[in-house]
């Protein structure tokens, strides 16, 4: 039994499913996980002392690789003053200042400790806002492990959302529209089914959380138009595409500022860490200066505060995205090649420093289209790929992620690993 499998047997007897998150089960590819005992630069060594080049990135906050220097040097100077206050500190002025520089739609912000906490905060603030219930999200969309989000689409359209998970009330799904990403009519007929209801439509500008999938040309600034024109709150959820795609997100490459944006993962440094922010006249509803209630012992951590101060100016203070997107099409390239050249049906959306493989013979756009791709294929490309040293997400409805640690060679490598995979798949 290796090292990994006996501290998978350990944990199954403690931990429920012997882990502290789904996905890293390895349920849907098959196999027991693997345990990391080491991360550094674009590579991890697991309990056994294998080195996996990496490409989750700890499923997305490690955009400068694992045990950055910089970031490191920049917790243990904040960890010399204490670990956590419970006042206002300095270093959550300064995070403040820095995501208000960079990304379009804040003008103030709020910092949490997790995505699932921004996301969850966001729309209570968006509802206490409006003072209006229902909220639109898409299918394919997660937002993390909110009751009110946690939601799968009805039997229609326009139908009402079914819980997708136990312990959530039928009476909590039913203030939640669920509709089809990339349907700019669908969502028309949602407001005018429900004039004066909805409060907010809430949604990942790019989908990562069921692969990656594109919008269409135009959307979403149409639904900028619409929830302009119908009184509601737009929430760009960035928490994986924050400080990812470019500085100022999503937003900023495609040109449409929503009202509110809820992030984490990068703004961290590899600590736990959310924020959500957005128009000083929404976020000023939140106490103490208004009626919408929000709170949290840790937040505004120093120690995450100071990790991610280093990582966005770190961005911020170099070519990282230029070389980010250099080598993204250049997996994404690779892997379109070999496809073509065994005639095997491969779609590789590939965004900046984010890409992922569907096995289809059609462009994916929504959440229906990505369940219908040949997910079987993806269980022996990811063992291939693993079993020649190159770690992608144990699941084919994840994204893969790309470090600025990731050096040309390594990059060389996973393509040619990625390549030989995908042969053998055939």
């Amino acid at each position: 039994m290796t090292a990994s499998q006996s501290l998978f047997e350990r944990a199954k007897q403690l931990i429920p499913g012997g882990v502290n998150s789904p996905v890293r089960a390895f349920r849907s590819v098959g196999g027991a996980p693997f345990f990391t005992k080491k991360a550094s630069g674009a590579t991890i060594t697991d309990a056994d002392d294998r080195e996996l080049i990496d490409f989750v990135c700890t499923w997305g906050p490690a955009i400068h690789g694992h045990d950055n220097p910089v970031i490191r040097e920049a917790i243990a100077h904040a960890l010399e003053n204490g670990t956590s206050f419970g006042t206002p500190n300095p270093y959550e002025v300064e995070m403040a200042e820095l995501i208000v520089e960079m990304v379009p739609s804040v003008e103030k912000v709020r910092m949490v400790n997790s995505g699932t906490e921004a996301t969850m905060s966001a729309i209570r603030l968006a509802r206490g806002y409006t003072r209006r219930d229902k909220i639109v999200k898409f299918s394919g969309c997660y937002h993390g492990h909110v009751d009110s989000l946690l939601i799968k689409a009805g039997s229609g359209a326009l139908t009402l959302g079914n819980p997708d998970s136990a312990g959530i009330p039928g009476s909590f799904a039913e203030e939640t529209i669920v509709l089809p990403y990339n349907d700019a009519t669908a969502v028309e007929e949602a407001f005018a089914k429900y004039p004066e209801q909805i409060a907010c439509i809430i949604l990942e500008p790019y989908p990562a959380n069921v692969g990656l999938i594109m919008p269409r040309s135009g959307y979403l600034q149409k639904l900028r138009d619409l929830c302009a024109q119908n009184g509601a709150v737009l929430i760009f959820d960035e928490v994986m595409t924050g400080f990812r795609v470019s500085a100022g997100g999503v937003q900023e490459r495609e040109g449409v500022t929503p009202d509110l944006t809820t992030l984490g993962k990068i703004i961290g440094g590899g600590l736990p860490v959310g924020a959500f922010g957005g128009k000083a006249e929404i976020m000023d509803q939140l106490a103490p200066l208004g009626p919408v209630y929000q709170a949290g012992t840790l937040s505004g951590n120093p120690l995450a505060m100071a990790a991610g101060i280093a990582a966005l100016k770190l961005l911020r203070d170099s070519d990282a995205y230029t070389r980010l997107e250099k080598m993204g099409a250049q997996i994404a390239e690779a892997l379109r090649v070999k496809a073509a050249e065994i005639g095997l049906p491969l779609q590789v959306p590939q965004v900046a420093s984010m890409f992922c493989v569907y096995f289809s013979d059609m462009p994916v756009t929504n959440f229906e289209e990505a369940t219908a791709s040949d997910t079987a294929s993806f269980a022996p490309f990811f063992h291939k790929c693993l079993e020649r040293g190159v770690y992608l997400p144990p699941s084919a409805y994840e994204t893969c992620f790309i470090s600025t640690a990731h050096e040309q060679g390594a990059i060389d490598r996973a393509c040619e690993t990625v390549s030989a995979a995908l042969e053998e798949v055939r």
